[in-house]
């Protein structure tokens, strides 16, 4: 079943976010400094393609003070626009009863926009 949603979710728009995701994340690649940004745009990009039987966990370092400095600064340069564009997404997914399962995975994807440093995704395939 996930394989079948999946496929829906590339097709009704799920891979052009992800293409989108990994622009913007080679983008970031690009400087030196935006390295930390790319992984993490890299990491949501992945959620996208595979939405279906993925899970976000804390990764668990007991290096987490930095994390908050970073998500604040994540939060200020774009993490709340995708934040925003998930949660509205989902909100319309909502309506209808076929998107229900697709409005859930734009809720997983708000919550890894909003703060993702100190977050992983696994893939479950």
């Amino acid at each position: 079943m996930r394989i079948i949603g999946n496929l829906l979710w590339w097709l009704f728009g799920g891979l052009e976010a992800a293409i989108g995701y990994f622009t913007g994340s080679l983008a970031m690649a690009v400087t030196i400094v935006g390295l930390p940004i790319a992984w993490q745009t890299f990491k949501i990009g992945l959620l996208c393609l595979w939405p279906f039987g993925a899970d976000i966990k804390d990764t668990g370092y007991p290096n987490g003070c930095i994390y908050i400095p970073l998500n604040i600064i994540w939060i200020i340069f774009g993490g709340l626009w995708a934040w925003l564009t998930h949660i509205l997404f989902g909100l319309l997914l909502f309506i209808t009863i076929i998107g229900i399962p697709f409005a859930k995975q734009h809720f997983k994807m708000a919550k890894l926009s909003l703060s993702p440093f100190g977050k992983d995704v696994e893939l479950h395939m």
